[in-house]
């Protein structure tokens, strides 16, 4: 069946606003939140990658590669205490987000920013001037930190400070950082693995630091979001906010709204409790499955990794940095061309086109690697016109996610939780992804070693089952005001039987229909 739309008639709510140059300038500067998420990413796979690195950390690694050139191409990487390196950061992340709810609810997104930037910080410069696996191990649980607390805040500062119209496009921002974090990083790694000495690994963990300053700076300067003041008893300020943010003097009415909401929210006395009552079950649902799917769709092993995979399938050690590049640049850009049509075309659209993509994909290059090593992984150097094709549906594939489960993992949860349970869900989600991050992170190297091939199908089921959970059970939430949201619920085939019109009473205009794949006018 398919998912709930919005029939919209002309008496549809709609806030009046504009995206001002005030909003859209404080939106970017929080977006820069995903930068330290994003450099983090890229910079592990290069460093692992770099002989220096290895031989000083990880002797074990590095001997495997140098002195048996005749061992199993899958599994020369395989490591716990080097997955260990760089899979800790996110175990540290999920422990961080539970935190990071609480400053972020009673202290608002600016202070959880703020938190974030510092403990990156911290961690870069430890990682900077490591000497030791357990200093290595210490920068990355307080990068975890950091990460955990900015993952938590940004995206939904960026779901209140944005017009409803513009909310996909402002809050894919986030993502669009990422992506750029992981390019500039990728870009870094290449120039400092050619470092005469060998020390070039320490300037690409180090400068960790600057994308860290960046959101620490950002988060001093920025305004906090209205309903976050409204949260916080600050109703005066809060509409002063509200104006400028919208660029309009008529706020009254989405003003009302937010503090109906805020005096609601503030009836929770144990939001986390809460979370369990069955009107949130198709919100828990969503914050527990979609960064589930978001981590099994394979792209960490891309992104993560990227140098690693490309230099286990037979590419030197400078073209598996170079491919890491070309990678990173076709996730921004394809990222970019989410931010043009998530508000367009829609968040199912983008889905289920995304995921059919990568399937593709990973079948394609499954079969290339495949055919090239087979199960016994016989090393050799690809030809260059084979290296290109699968450097081709590799871009592809980042392209798929890029446009698709890439930001939408992180807009689709953070717009539709109502103000009471929101710092609660958000956290649950941030914590979700931080969980999967971690365990792909730290069996990946071991599952190429046995699945060897396999693994590109392995996770190709599953963008299979993530289709299939978004055709049937995710309802369209292109267009809606965030504090509208719950009227998507009501009507929708399944979670209609858990969201009652007492729940949600109908508000503003929305008239809610059946089969609908979007908003259309009646």
């Amino acid at each position: 069946m398919p998912a709930v739309g919005i029939a919209v008639g002309d008496n549809k709510k709609e806030y009046p606003g504009n995206l001002t140059p005030f909003v859209t300038v404080t939106c970017i500067v929080a977006a820069m939140g995903g930068l330290i998420f994003g450099y983090d990413i890229g910079i592990s796979g290069g460093v692992t990658s770099m002989p220096s690195f290895l031989k000083k950390f990880f002797p074990s690694v590095y001997r495997k590669q140098q002195e048996d050139k005749t061992s199993n191409q899958y599994c020369q990487y395989d490591s716990q205490t080097l997955t260990m390196f760089t899979s800790s950061l996110y175990l540290a992340a999920l422990l961080a987000s539970l935190v990071a709810s609480i400053v972020t609810r009673k202290f608002g997104r600016k202070l959880s920013m703020l938190f974030g930037g510092v403990l990156f910080c911290a961690g870069a410069i430890i990682n900077g001037v490591a000497k030791a696996v357990w200093m290595l191990i210490l920068g990355r649980i307080l990068l975890g930190f950091g990460i955990g607390f900015a993952n938590q805040s940004v995206p939904l500062y960026l779901s209140e400070m944005a017009p409803y119209k513009f909310r996909g496009a402002l809050n894919i921002g986030f993502q669009l950082s990422i992506t750029i974090g992981i390019l500039v990083a990728n870009v870094l790694n290449y120039f400092f693995a050619k470092i005469h000495g060998g020390w070039g690994w320490r300037l690409s963990l180090g400068g960790a630091m600057v994308p860290a300053l960046i959101i620490t700076v950002g988060s001093l300067v920025l305004p906090d979001t209205p309903n976050s003041m409204i949260e916080r008893g600050q109703h005066d300020e809060a509409r002063e906010k509200l104006r400028r943010v919208r660029g309009v003097d008529d706020v009254d009415e989405e003003f009302n709204d937010l503090v109906a909401a805020s005096e609601a929210s503030m009836k929770v006395e144990h939001p986390w409790r809460n979370l369990l009552q069955r009107k949130y079950r198709p919100h828990i649902t969503m914050a527990v499955m979609i960064p589930i799917f978001q981590q099994l769709t394979g792209i960490n092993v891309i992104m993560f990794y990227a140098p690693v995979l490309f230099n286990t399938i037979g590419f030197g050690s400078n073209a598996s940095l170079m491919s890491a590049v070309i990678t990173g640049v076709v996730n921004v850009v394809a990222t970019m061309v989410s931010i043009y049509g998530v508000d367009k075309w829609g968040r199912r659209f983008l889905f289920l086109e995304g995921g059919f993509q990568m399937l593709i994909c990973q079948a394609i290059v499954a079969a290339c690697i495949g055919a090239k090593f087979g199960v016994n992984g016989n090393p050799g150097e690809l030809p260059k016109w084979y290296a290109i094709v699968v450097v081709l549906f590799i871009c592809i594939y980042v392209a798929g996610f890029a446009w698709s489960w890439g930001p939408l993992g992180w807009l689709v949860p953070s717009e539709i939780f109502p103000l009471e349970i929101r710092s609660a869900a958000q956290s649950i989600n941030v914590s979700v992804n931080m969980l999967f991050t971690f365990i792909v992170a730290q069996i990946f190297l071991t599952m190429l070693c046995h699945l060897k091939f396999g693994l590109f199908l392995f996770f190709a089921f599953f963008v299979v089952l993530m289709s299939i959970f978004v055709y049937y059970f995710l309802p369209e939430t292109k267009g809606i005001p965030i504090e509208e949201m719950g009227q998507v619920w009501k009507t929708h085939w399944f979670w209609s039987r858990y969201v009652t019109d007492e729940d949600y009473p109908k508000a503003g205009g929305y008239e809610m229909t059946k089969g609908g794949q979007g908003p259309k006018n009646v």
